[in-house]
């Protein structure tokens, strides 16, 4: 028998709550050898399982458990033609079902509870715009509840179905054998039950029916939509990759798409373009940024011999690169597979409304029944009972346990969209309560992510001249050291002659006929003009605080020194200190090298420097720190960051920076302003308290009407108006939401 051992990726339809999750997981490991991990969240199983168990056996195990399965595509396979993310056929019937439904229940609903809307029959009319609602709108829950009973166990939906047809059901009785069908009949509103014989029969509850299954399916819609989102970051990987590339065939530049690049082939990359795969260059020099992949906010310079990226930018000359690894080999396919392996690895909150559900619908199904068997036992008659056991499932139906959580969050993270706080889901705001430590990336996240003129250092009569000859030169570079020294010069900029660029030194030219050179220091050295001891120390502080120096010199001599760097934001450091009053433990991680790290951790107050890291490394340090038992929020913004934003408890991204690491987040601050991730936190953990208590509300009526209901002192129209209110409770409590201010 074959020991090898495969891992296999299935993407799962159908699930509806987390004890979905767990029961194919249970049926997958019941397989000899198998073993899987289901998650909820990202609707994925991972399964390790032997040679002689297939894919088509793991398949038809989880359809035999109820749900749908297929081999998982990897984004970055699977790219659209138009860039956007695939159609998504459960979320389209499930959107089609909820505004069908809602536009059906709320002539049903009006007409029910303001009795001065009750014309002649009515009832039928109630009739014929809640059938389709109460049968096709609530299939989604009649099909879970049925495949839960198929297997023994309940859950919400469990609940929901049996409450939508106890209340459907007792209303078609009550129409067609009942009195609730004459014409002229209007509501009664009685605080208990009427015992006359007969008397449950002039009642329908469709109002129930059609409002309770409008609810749940907007809740169940707006999770699926939040759901389907985790993928978005996958394919924003797979979109920073170049579509076609040069390629050079007998001395020819030949356009192929990217997918027929071979190893070993040569191609080329023109300024402005990105690098089409991993290779080698083997002619030409230039400065290729690798921010997006790197965090390292200094271009490399690179020439013949040296390696390069696939996706990063050539910011300088033309380059021919030989490829050195192709497709899934590449560096980008290695980010996309760190990113997709953190997102599958993050285990799913579980909704509390799910866990309580466990015991708490088998409990109220059985007490229904308990009720009717109780009054009938009682000589009280069938209608009497009926009634009393149809308001033990109204009043128990879930509506108020639906909208808790939506609501909250619809006016959550409506609020926070005002503040420019995007907030993916409930389980993000359950992250937010738990979090003790918060990594920061530094470029774009700490700092403004851009090369700027921070320093002149020269005689006090040549700074503006300095400056001028600096920017007359460097005016007709691409390399964002070059745009930063021009941006730092607000004057008339002479034109420059005789221009050359020194790969990887600097540039040289005439500016008003002078020989002026740019660059390096060792560009200075390599003119033999000497370099003032004053100007040599200011070379050495700003290489030790990890700024860029960057030498002007005309007429043999050096002049002057323009010190460039990566900038912290304004509000970066009171942000920090926002973070450390919310009991957060900052903690600064970066690409960039130690020194610029440790300059930018002491002017914002960060203690905790990891620096020079890779985003494998980045990843392995948020793991390292999870590990050590701390629950770690991470903050980002380049696809540097992505993976360790998906495997973080917590992901906030930067909005100013890439889709990828947006995407890969659970929170972004739009803004880019530090300050906004502490506000984040708090909004978060403040929608996470209104949630609970909406809950604990939901829960706390449902315990105290039971009785009353089981009791025959409650009739269904009083049921139903109870959970009507109960939902307006929650609807109200959620609205608190609406005040909630950041601190400036």
């Amino acid at each position: 028998m074959s020991t090898d051992t495969s891992s296999t990726d299935l993407a799962i339809t159908g699930m509806t709550c987390a004890s979905c999750a767990n029961r194919i997981e249970r049926k997958l490991n019941k397989l000899e050898g198998v073993t899987a991990t289901v998650n909820y969240a990202t609707e994925r199983a991972t399964v390790a399982h032997p040679g002689t168990v297939d894919t088509t056996t793991l398949v038809a195990t989880v359809e035999a458990a109820g749900y749908g399965a297929r081999v998982h595509q990897p984004a970055a396979a699977v790219p659209e033609d138009d860039g956007s993310a695939p159609a998504d056929p459960e979320l389209t019937a499930l959107r089609q079902r909820l505004i069908g439904s809602t536009l059906l229940a709320i002539p049903v609903v009006l007409v029910a509870m303001v009795p001065a809307l009750q014309f002649d029959n009515w009832q039928w009319a109630s009739l014929t715009l809640a059938a389709p609602v109460a049968t096709w709108g609530a299939w989604p829950f009649h099909r879970a509840a049925w495949t839960n009973l198929r297997h023994g166990t309940t859950t919400m939906d469990t609940l929901v179905s049996v409450g939508v047809l106890a209340a459907f059901g007792w209303s078609l009785v009550a129409l067609f054998w009942g009195t609730a069908g004459e014409p002229g009949m209007t509501h009664p509103f009685d605080l208990v039950p009427d015992r006359t014989p007969g008397s449950g029969l002039g009642n329908i509850y469709l109002e129930t029916a059609a409002g309770v299954t409008a609810f749940l399916l907007a809740g169940r819609y707006f999770e699926k939509r939040s759901k389907r989102r985790a993928g978005d970051a996958l394919r924003a990987l797979a979109d920073l990759g170049a579509s076609q590339v040069a390629v050079l065939r007998d001395g020819a530049e030949v356009l192929v798409p990217v997918a027929q690049l071979a190893v070993g082939d040569s191609f080329v990359v023109r300024p402005g373009e990105k690098v089409a795969t991993d290779g080698e260059v083997v002619e030409g020099r230039s400065a290729v940024d690798q921010s997006l992949l790197t965090g390292e906010s200094v271009p490399v310079e690179v020439g013949p011999g040296d390696a390069v990226v696939g996706a990063t930018l050539n910011s300088g000359g033309r380059l021919v690169v030989r490829a050195t690894r192709v497709g899934a080999d590449t560096h980008l396919a290695q980010l996309t597979r760190l990113v997709e392996d953190a997102q599958a690895g993050k285990a799913a909150a579980q909704r509390l409304a799910d866990r309580i559900s466990g015991f708490f619908v088998p409990v109220v199904i059985a007490l229904a029944v308990g009720t009717l068997g109780f009054w009938v036992g009682a000589d009280a008659g069938w209608a009497v009972a009926l009634t009393a056991a149809v308001a033990v499932l109204i009043i128990a139906c879930p509506c108020a346990l639906g909208l808790a959580t939506p609501t909250a969050l619809m006016v959550g993270t409506g609020r926070g969209a005002q503040l420019g706080i995007l907030i993916r889901g409930p389980e993000v705001l359950e992250s937010t309560r738990v979090v003790d430590t918060v990594v920061l990336d530094k470029t774009g996240t700490v700092t403004t992510g851009e090369m700027t003129l921070v320093a002149t250092v020269a005689d006090g009569t040549i700074e503006e001249e300095v400056r001028r000859r600096a920017a007359a030169l460097e005016g007709a570079s691409a390399h964002p050291i070059a745009r930063a020294v021009v941006a730092g010069f607000d004057g008339d900029v002479p034109a420059a002659d005789d221009f050359r660029s020194i790969d990887g030194l600097g540039v040289r030219g005439l500016v008003d006929g002078v020989e002026t050179v740019v660059g390096r220091p060792a560009l200075i050295e390599e003119a033999g003009w000497p370099l003032p001891a004053s100007l040599g120390t200011a070379v050495d502080e700003a290489q030790e605080a990890g700024r860029t120096p960057v030498v002007v010199g005309w007429d043999g001599a050096a002049r002057g020194v323009l010190v460039v760097s990566d900038t912290v934001k304004p509000t970066s450091a009171e942000a920090v200190e926002r973070l450390r009053g919310l009991g957060l433990t900052p903690v600064l991680l970066t690409g960039d090298n130690e020194r610029a790290a440790r300059a930018v951790a002491a002017q914002v107050g960060i203690a905790e420097v990891e620096a020079e890291v890779l985003p494998a490394d980045k990843v392995a340090y948020v793991r390292r720190l999870q590990d050590e038992g701390r629950v770690v929020a991470m903050v980002g913004d380049g696809v540097n960051d992505a993976a360790a934003l998906a495997q973080a408890d917590l992901g906030i991204a930067m909005g100013a920076g890439t889709d990828v690491a947006r995407e890969a987040s659970d929170l972004t601050i739009v803004s880019g302003d530090l300050r906004g991730a502490a506000d984040a936190v708090r909004l978060s953990r403040r929608t996470l308290g209104i949630i609970k208590g909406n809950l604990f509300w939901a829960f706390a009526y449902n315990v105290a009407a039971i009785p009353l209901a089981a009791a025959a002192l409650l009739s269904p129209m009083l049921a139903g108006a109870a959970m009507a209110l109960s939902s307006v409770f929650v609807v109200t409590n959620s609205l608190r939401l609406r005040g909630f201010r950041p601190e400036r």
